[in-house]
C-alpha cells in the first residue's frame, strides 16, 4: 500500500459525500406534496436505526453513555439538535417551495460564516484576503437584500448561520460525528413522535399519498446518515482546508439544478449577489492555499 492511498481514499469519500448532498434536492422534490414538517420528522426518526446499527457494528455504542454522563455535552447536544432541526426544516421548505437558488447561496456562504465565527468567537487571526472575502460576501448579501424577496433572504441567512453555529458548538465537545448525530436525533425523537402522532392534521396521510412516498420517507434517515458518514471518513484522511474547497461542489450542483432543471429565475440581483459570493470564495480559497504553503515552509 502506497503512502498516497489514504489521501486517495479521502478524496473518494469526501467527493461522494458532497455529490450526494448536491443531489439531495431531487430526493426532497420527489416527496412533494408531503408537508415539510412531516418530512423533517420522518428524517429524524428513521435516521436512528441505521446510525445505531452502524455504531453497534463498530463497537462504539459505549460512546453514547460516556457523552450522556457529561452535563456540558448534554447541554451542547441539546442546542445542536435544535440548530440542525432548524437547518433541515428551512432547507426542505426552501427546496420544495421553489427556492433552490436561495438554499445553494446559504451553503456557499457557510465557509465564510465559519471564518467570521473563527475570528470573533475563537479569536483566530484573519489575513487581508480573508477580510476581503468577508467584505465581498457582505456586499453580495446587501445586493440580495435590496433586490430579492424576503423569503430568499431569510432562507439563505438561516441556512448559513444555523449550520455555521452548529459546527461551532459541535466543535466544543469531544463527540464523534455518528454518535453525536445519533444523540441529536434521539433528543429530537420525542418531538417528532408528538408531531407525527399527535399534533399534525389527522386527515392527512401519515406516509404521504402513495406507497412511493412511504418508501422515500422510510429511507430518508439513511439519506441523512450516509453522506455524513462518508464526509467523516473523508475528513479523517484529508486536510480540513482541502475539505473547505471541496465542499463548494454541493451548492454548485444545487445552483445548476435550480437554474437549468427547476427553472428558477436567475435575476440581475441574484447574478450580482452570486458574483460577489463566488469572488469571495475565490479569495477564501487563495487564502487557504497561501496558509498551507506557509505551514509547509521550514521555520
Amino acid at each position: 500500500m502506497t503512502s498516497s492511498d489514504p489521501s486517495r481514499a479521502g478524496y473518494a469519500y469526501a467527493l461522494s459525500a458532497f455529490a450526494l448532498w448536491g443531489l439531495i434536492p431531487l430526493f426532497f422534490k420527489a416527496l412533494i406534496p408531503v408537508d415539510s414538517l412531516d418530512i423533517v420528522a420522518h428524517r429524524i426518526l428513521w435516521a436512528i436505526p441505521p446510525l445505531a446499527l452502524l455504531l453497534w457494528a463498530r463497537g462504539r455504542l459505549d460512546e453514547l453513555a460516556r457523552a450522556l454522563r457529561n452535563p456540558r455535552v448534554r447541554a451542547t447536544l441539546l442546542l445542536t439538535a435544535a440548530l440542525i432541526a432548524v437547518n433541515w426544516l428551512v432547507y426542505i421548505l426552501g427546496v420544495n417551495s421553489g427556492h433552490v437558488l436561495a438554499t445553494s447561496l446559504g451553503y456557499y456562504l457557510n465557509p465564510l460564516i465559519n471564518v467570521l465565527i473563527g475570528r470573533f468567537l475563537l479569536h483566530e487571526q484573519l489575513g487581508r484576503l480573508q477580510w476581503g472575502a468577508l467584505g465581498l460576501a457582505a456586499i453580495g448579501i446587501a445586493i440580495l437584500a435590496a433586490g430579492a424577496s424576503f423569503t430568499d433572504l431569510w432562507i439563505t441567512l438561516t441556512l448559513a448561520f444555523s449550520f455555521g453555529f452548529y459546527g461551532y458548538f459541535r466543535k466544543q465537545v469531544d463527540v464523534g460525528a455518528a454518535p453525536g448525530l445519533l444523540l441529536e436525533t434521539i433528543i429530537l425523537a420525542p418531538l417528532t413522535i408528538l408531531w407525527l402522532w399527535g399534533l399534525r392534521d389527522p386527515g392527512e396521510p401519515l406516509w404521504g399519498p402513495s406507497d412511493w412516498h412511504m418508501a422515500l420517507l422510510l429511507v430518508s434517515g439513511a439519506v441523512t446518515a450516509v453522506p455524513l458518514l462518508l464526509f467523516t471518513e473523508g475528513a479523517r484522511r484529508l486536510p480540513y482546508s482541502t475539505l473547505g474547497i471541496l465542499q463548494f461542489l454541493a451548492p454548485t450542483m444545487q445552483f445548476l439544478m435550480g437554474v437549468f432543471l427547476f427553472g428558477e429565475l436567475f435575476t440581475t440581483a441574484r447574478a450580482l449577489a452570486f458574483a460577489c459570493i463566488w469572488s469571495a470564495i475565490g479569495l477564501y480559497v487563495v487564502a487557504l492555499v497561501q496558509e498551507r504553503r506557509r505551514r509547509r515552509q521550514p521555520s
